[in-house]
């Protein structure tokens, strides 16, 4: 009976928060505002009209927006994914002067406000010239993230210490440690990263906004926004765009989230 009243439980909040991602992808499919602002409400069209997709793709270029959301969330992923692990292996296996210390003052970055930082982070960016450029969004990520060194560094600490030291004893370099070992036994928490990494680029507004000026360099999140401003009464085609926007990283989301659960679970607190 305990189980039944918990998935009971389950299934009821899974509708809640289902409901509005049902209800923007059927008014995306409506004919017009007669039809959505019916009443009572129907869920469901009277008939699918999917040439609101099509007409949004000619209102606006979504096709370059897509293109420069893929290249920061690509870039960025990829950014994070080998400056933290190489990061966290060392702190997680390196023995050096200061490493603890170093660590905690790399975990202590996670409580300074993202705002704190933006002021210098912009006129850095200025000099250098990348304002209206994709590169602020992107290159920082090469510098590792402390949130993620720290997931991965709690990993690769609950990887027994017995196999390093039989990787050095046959002769491997700490490199060669790191991406025929560590790197693949970390394969839960890196699929955590880039999972997580992925949605946070993907659906990133604040940052675009601060250094995306010419709208041939926008993203898609910023796209929306715009879109939002000039047809904000079109509710179906601005559905229509926000189901594009959307449905990517609800689908990496669904792949990958047993992967999600199971990395930070493994990762536990290993100090």
């Amino acid at each position: 009976m305990k189980n039944i009243f918990l998935y009971l439980a389950l299934i009821l909040l899974s509708i809640i928060f289902i409901m509005p991602f049902m209800w923007m992808f059927s008014t995306s499919l409506k004919s017009g505002e007669d039809e959505i602002f019916s009443y009572p409400p129907k869920l469901l069209p009277e008939t699918f009209n999917f040439s609101n997709y099509k007409k949004v793709l000619e209102l606006f270029p979504w096709l370059t927006f897509l293109k420069n959301s893929a290249i920061i969330t690509g870039l960025s992923t990829i950014g994070i994914v080998l400056s933290s692990s190489l990061a966290a292996f060392a702190f997680a296996t390196l023995e050096f002067k200061g490493r603890d210390k170093l660590f905690i003052l790399v975990i202590s970055t996670m409580m300074v406000p993202y705002y704190t930082t933006l002021i210098p982070q912009y006129i850095l960016f200025s000099k250098l010239g990348w304002i209206d450029t994709l590169k602020p969004l992107w290159v920082p990520s090469f510098f590792g993230s402390a949130y993620f060194i720290f997931l991965l560094r709690q990993f690769f600490k609950s990887i027994p210490k017995e196999l390093f030291e039989a990787a050095k004893i046959d002769g491997c370099s700490i490199f060669q440690i790191f991406y025929k070992i560590y790197f693949p036994l970390a394969k839960p928490a890196v699929i955590t990263v880039v999972i997580l990494q992925f949605m946070s680029a993907w659906g990133d507004f604040f940052g675009p906004l601060i250094y995306l000026q010419s709208e041939e360099k926008y993203t898609l999140v910023l796209g929306l926004n715009a879109f939002r401003g000039m047809y904000y009464t079109s509710w179906h085609y601005l559905m229509a765009a926000t189901c594009m926007v959307t449905i990517p990283s609800l689908i990496v989301f669904a792949l990958g989230q047993k992967h999600i659960i199971g990395g930070i679970t493994i990762t536990g607190m290993k100090s």
